[in-house]
């Protein structure tokens, strides 16, 4: 019997942290819904109670079902006929198991069905789904979209489709095409009105759809005649219940394939708008990825905890030379290497998620009533916060994934080329996590504005500030210097005011601030618990490398050479 979340601390560490007892006196509005329902919580500690409590069921769910499920899954998978897909077996155990586990909805409130948990254990879920299973992991995870109905549909869509969700069904997010990847603003999918039935008429085609088939979709369509940029797009909720949309394929893919990734054709299908005309990608969309990127994060977060196991546990038990290999330096390091890089992702995943968690309940009680002026400045410092850590966070997590499955594979030899193992299918599906909802280079775009500005150095300084305790003052004073190295980086490129330049530079100067970020997450994970005490170390040794060959790399080089690389 395995349960996984009993058996990895680190959850817990991270449920536990302090702001979270500010997230859920504001979600739970001061613990006003136990009155109404009798399993709300009446104060924190009933509330963190409830939490551990689900996702102690969850872990047990995902350890002794999803996980057995998923060898089985990978080589299956869905299947099409008559333009609509079938799940795996494997895939319907999956979903069947979660839903009566009560793991649909978590985040919802609970006037819809849900439980009203803070986005951090919806992730913490999401992250031991992708450790069993990273192919579930993109269907269960897709209950997310639920809260851009929420946040910018009507009541009566809420009440119309929340609950559905919260029930089982399951939601996708149609927003690419095939001549719309990365740059969504040339969406052409056209959406009619049809004031005699009172909706809307979608007709096109959508590619690359996850979980393609759902029940609920949102979708991204041209709703304003004679446009072409995101100013003419609007967000539509189609229901699978209406027609008017079939699947032309499912694609052929490297990994996570259990989860369908569909083609689909719109033909007429019925809509209802979502929210206001000509905000689709200028405002429904941007707050819909950055969900489904704090997603993403948890899912290379998952796959990076899967692939840490899997290489511990081989170098443990197999011998060459009269030794298991983990007594060699060279296997050693890498184990380390992988578990300090797990830490570290999981620090800037749990820090990104909380920060999610502040501004949006502090934007849902702005609803309700007017903010105080302490809220006001809280929910102005969280957004902006959420804002730079997302796509530092997407960006490190998911490289992070594909590093760790690639040295798991590299610690079992031969035996990790083979399908014999699981680490094979780790690397596949860890693939493509720094690829979709945004790859890591328009990660950089999205984080470039937070490096130039500031917002990381101003952060950092606040983590330096604090008290973590002798043990670690020595760790610490490593770490200051890496600012002022980052710091003077940031400002000799900026100040060329040569845009072209900057672009250039500024993966390395985001990968500067994300090695020193995650180094003093690890630190105050550390301060926390003398168990993170050893990733600190080591991930410090790795950013103090790193950050001065960046600053090598940036100080050496003469502008003029750009002509090489165009």
């Amino acid at each position: 019997m395995a349960n996984f979340y009993s058996d990895n601390t680190a959850l817990k560490h991270h449920l536990h942290h302090p702001l979270m007892r500010r997230i859920v006196e504001l979600r739970e509005r001061s613990f006003t819904d136990a009155e109404k329902y009798d399993y709300a919580p009446f104060d924190y500690e009933d509330a963190m109670d409830s939490y551990e409590q689900t996702l102690e069921i969850a872990g047990e769910v995902i350890g002794d079902v999803i996980a057995p499920n998923a060898e089985e899954v990978d080589h299956t998978g869905p299947t099409l006929a008559n333009n609509r897909v079938s799940y795996a077996p494997g895939t319907q155990e999956n979903m069947k198991a979660a839903t009566q586990a009560g793991l649909m909805g978590l985040s919802m409130p609970r006037r819809f069905g849900g439980l009203n948990f803070p986005m951090t254990a919806f992730i913490m879920a999401s992250d031991m789904v992708a450790r069993a299973d990273a192919g579930f992991c993109t269907i269960w995870a897709l209950q997310d979209c639920a809260e851009t109905i929420y946040e910018f549909g009507s009541e009566e869509q809420r009440a119309k489709f929340i609950p559905r969700m919260c029930a089982g069904e399951t939601m996708s997010m149609d927003l690419t095409e095939p001549d719309a990847g990365s740059d969504l603003q040339s969406v052409m999918l056209k959406a009619t009105p049809d004031e005699a039935n009172g909706c809307w008429r979608l007709n096109g085609v959508k590619r690359f759809i996850t979980n393609g088939d759902s029940d609920i979709h949102l979708v991204l369509a041209r709703s304003e005649e004679g446009t072409k940029d995101g100013r003419g797009l609007s967000m539509f909720i189609y229901d699978k219940r209406d027609g008017g949309v079939n699947v032309r394929r499912i694609e052929n893919k490297m990994g996570i394939k259990g989860s369908p990734t569909c083609e689909l054709t719109f033909k007429n299908a019925p809509a209802q708008l979502c929210g206001d005309r000509r905000l689709g990608l200028i405002k429904y969309v941007m707050s819909l990825m950055n969900g489904a990127r704090l997603g993403i994060m948890a899912q290379g977060v998952g796959i990076s905890e899967a692939a840490y196991r899997e290489a511990l546990s081989y170098a443990k038990d197999r011998k060459q030379f009269g030794k298991a290999i983990i007594e060699f330096p060279a296997v050693y390091e890498m184990v380390a290497n992988i578990k300090a890089k797990l830490d570290a992702s999981r620090a800037v995943l749990y820090e990104t998620s909380r920060f999610v968690d502040m501004y949006k309940v502090l934007e849902d009680i702005q609803k309700e009533r007017a903010l105080t002026a302490e809220e006001k400045e809280e929910l102005k410092k969280y957004k902006r916060l959420a804002d730079a850590y997302t796509p530092l966070g997407k960006a490190f997590t998911t490289e992070y994934a594909n590093q760790n499955a690639y040295d798991c594979i590299q610690i079992h030899g031969g035996s990790g080329f083979m399908k014999d193992y699981a680490c094979e299918r780790l690397y596949r599906d860890a693939r493509i996590t720094n690829i979709y909802e945004g790859t890591t280079q328009l990660q950089v775009v999205a984080a470039i504005r937070h490096v130039l500005t500031g917002t990381y150095l101003t952060q950092m300084k606040e983590y330096q500030a604090v008290e973590v305790g002798a043990e670690l003052e020595p760790l610490k004073a490593r770490l200051a210097p890496l600012v002022e190295v980052c710091e003077r980086l940031v400002q000799s490129v900026a100040a060329t005011k040569d845009q072209e330049y900057i672009d250039f530079q500024s993966r390395r100067l985001m990968d500067c601030t994300g090695h020193i970020t995650l180094s003093y997450l690890l630190l105050l994970d550390a301060a926390r618990n003398a168990d993170f005490r050893a990733s600190a170390e080591v991930y410090a040794a790795i950013a103090e490398s790193e950050v001065k060959k960046i600053e090598e790399f940036i100080t050496g080089f003469d502008a003029k050479r750009l002509e090489y690389y165009r």
